[in-house]
Formats: C-alpha cells, structure tokens, sequence
C-alpha cells in the first residue's frame, strides 16, 4: 500500500517443523514474490532464537538501503517519529523516537503533536544514557511535558516560547475539531444528528492505559464491534493511571472506567464508589473487547421470531350472552393454542393482531385443538369476525442477540 520495497525474515527457521517454501509460496496470493522464485523481494530465513542469518538480514537492509540511494542528513536539527509513548512512575512522560534526519541532543527543545519539553535525557535500546541520536537511531526521551501519541512527528525547535506557541495551537485546533464535530451549532445540524442516531445506542466507555499504543489498540478493536443500532464509544482515553478528573468526566457523560494494566487512585476510587461508577482492570486486551462485546450484545434490541401454528377457517359466529361473539372454526392446518397469538385474515388481508381469549371443543376448555377438528374461538377485545375469514396462529419467541 505504501508503495515501498519489501524485506521478508522467515522467522523460526530452527524449528524441526520450520517450512520456509510455504511461506515463499503463501506470499504469493499477495502479489509478493522473492528472489529465490525469480522475484524481485529479498527474503532472508533467520532465527531470532538462535541468532541465525542475522548479520545476513543487516547486510540486506544496507544493501537494499545502498541501492535505493537512503541518505540523510545528521548536521541538522533532529526530526523524526515517536513510535510508543507512556507514563513512568519516577520518570514522567516518556517517548520513544525513531530519529529519522539530523541529530537529536539532550538540552534540546523538542515538539511533538500536543506535547513539548526539553530533553533531559536520551536512553538507547541497551538502556544505556546517550547524548545524541542520529538518523535511523530509537531512543527513549525523557523531558515531554505530557505524553506525545504514538505516531506524532517530532521535531527540535529554537527556543521554549516556540515550542509552547505551537502545542498551544495545536491544541486549540484539536479542540475545535472534537468541538465542531461532537456538538451540532445550528438547529439543523442537531436536527440531522437526531436524524442519525435515532434507535443508535452509545456504549460509553473511557478508557486509561500504560501505553499509547495498547489504547490505540483497544479504541481501534471497539471500533470493529459496532453495529448500524450500538456502539461503543469512547469519551475519553489517555495513558496513566485513573484519576479524580477521569470518575468526574466519567459520572458526567454515564461512561464505565476501564483501566488496561493501570490503576485507580485513591481519590478516583473513593469518587467512584461514592457515585456507583464502576472501574474495570484489565491486562489482556481480548477480555476486555470480549467484556464490552457481551455488554454491548445486552444493549442490542432482542430479535423476535414468529414460529407459526396453524390456520383455521371460520364456519360460524355465535352471538354468547357475556363472552360475545365466538367463531366456530375448522382447524385446516397445523393446530391452534390457547393463549398463542392470532391474526384474523380477510380475503389474506390481516384486518386484526390479539390473542386468543377462549379455546373450547365442544363444551370444555382445552389447551390446543389439531388439525381437521372443530372448535370455538374468541379473540380478546375484538368483535368484528365473519363467517369465511382465515384464523392464523403463532407463538413469539424472543431471541436475544450479540454482535
């Protein structure tokens, strides 16, 4: 989709039941076809158990990387990625960045998305303290202010009243989107968000994690789980543990606080308990989808199934002091219960829905009636039977449904 050359690492290859052939094949049905079948994408078998062919897959990047004339500058001011982002009790926001051109120092000021800061340090993939990072080299950065997202494009600039002028646009554009497209401003536009939502139910969650990259991972999951008449969404989400200002956005917007590998506060706690918000743990992202997914199958509209009885003709209709009219019929097909639902046809038009008030054959009440038998029938509150209308008997069933 991006257009870009591909290196495939067969992994595992120091498996007895390792198959590198299936795999060159598999890639196939995905228009990807490697060198070793006449291709043009390297492929490079490796375990990363063992250690196998690694030195191999380096040389292949630097050859491909070699080939595609991949260069960039390090005597400039850094620019690159942030590709994880979290909260550390001790260190603060912490943002791990991939710097793609120049050279990122500690002492510099640095932006990315809604958060700025000065590095106060570089910490690199041994955990080892650095004092710069060039291209191509990940690295922690400590110093962020707020915890960037994963994804934001990091850059250094000159000075603090820069770096503050622009989150603080950002910001204030962010805000104006989710303001512009969370409330209608004219009568209209609330008209047509009715219009939109009418029957749609909101399963409100706000969600806290460890990292930015598991809430990204849980929103986009709750995404997949709706459907045309429930959602979920999802009010708030950030990374670090639960907070009093968390339960309050929480008790205002009726949204269940949902915690993946962090914990409440004692404040938040004692907020929560005392308004009956419910707070949910959890370290494995599929319980969690699975949890919401059984709440949200709760919220659905349960089916309702029509199973059909039977259909009976009307012979007569007897005028019965206190009971009223009362039809006497002949069950044509299937049977015909007392206490089922009926329709009347006429001409197999339904010109009533009730129930059925009165079941007898001959004298005796009785539960069901067979066909080819005779009975007497009386709907509940309905007078207007004719002889030659069509009786049609059936049972719902409700049916409760999941996503």
């Amino acid at each position: 989709a991006a257009n870009v050359p591909i290196i495939v690492a067969i992994n595992k290859i120091d498996k007895p039941a390792a198959d590198p052939k299936r795999v060159q094949t598999d890639l196939l049905s995905h228009e990807i076809v490697v060198e070793s079948m006449g291709g043009e994408t390297l492929e490079v078998p490796v375990s990363a158990l063992k250690g196998t062919n690694l030195d191999k897959l380096l040389e292949t990047i630097h050859l491909q990387a070699e080939v595609l004339d991949l260069k960039a500058n390090p005597d400039r001011s850094a620019e690159g990625i942030v590709i994880e982002a979290k909260l550390e009790r001790g260190r603060g926001p912490v943002g791990t960045v991939l710097v793609q051109r120049g050279t990122l120092r500690v002492g510099d000021i640095v932006v990315a998305g809604t958060a700025w800061g000065r590095v106060r340090a570089l910490i690199d993939d041994q955990g080892k303290n650095v004092d710069a990072a060039g291209p191509s080299f990940p690295v922690e950065v400590l110093g962020f202010d707020s915890a960037p997202e994963a994804g934001d494009q990091i850059a250094v600039v000159e000075n603090e009243a820069r770096a503050r002028e622009i989150t603080d646009y950002r910001i204030r554009k962010r805000r104006e989107t989710l303001g512009s497209a969370g409330t209608p401003r004219t009568l209209e536009q609330m008209m047509q968000t009715l219009k939109d939502s009418a029957g749609k139910k909101d399963f409100t969650l706000l969600i806290k994690g460890d990292v930015q990259g598991s809430v990204e991972a849980i929103q986009g999951a709750l995404k997949k789980l709706g459907t045309d008449e429930v959602e979920a969404r999802v009010v708030h989400s950030g990374v670090g543990g639960i907070t009093e200002s968390d339960v309050a956005l929480a008790g205002a917007s009726k949204a269940v606080v949902v915690g993946f590998n962090v914990r409440a506060n004692a404040q938040a706690k004692q907020v929560a308990d005392s308004q009956g918000i419910e707070i949910r743990y959890y370290s494995i992202i599929y319980d969690l989808v699975d949890d919401v997914k059984a709440a949200m199958s709760g919220l659905l509209a349960p089916t309702v199934r029509e199973n059909f009885l039977g259909y009976a003709t009307i012979k007569q209709v007897f005028n019965i002091s206190k009971q009223g009219k009362v039809a006497g019929c002949l069950v044509t097909e299937g049977k015909v219960e007392r206490g089922a639902k009926v329709r009347l046809l006429r001409d197999k038009v339904v010109i009533h829905e009730g129930t059925l008030s009165i079941l007898k054959r001959f004298k005796d009440d009785v539960k069901e009636v067979p066909v080819g038998q005779e009975c007497g029938m009386a709907f509940a509150n309905y007078q207007d039977i004719r002889e030659g209308d069509e009786i049609e008997c059936f049972q719902v069933e409700t049916i409760k449904r999941s996503l």
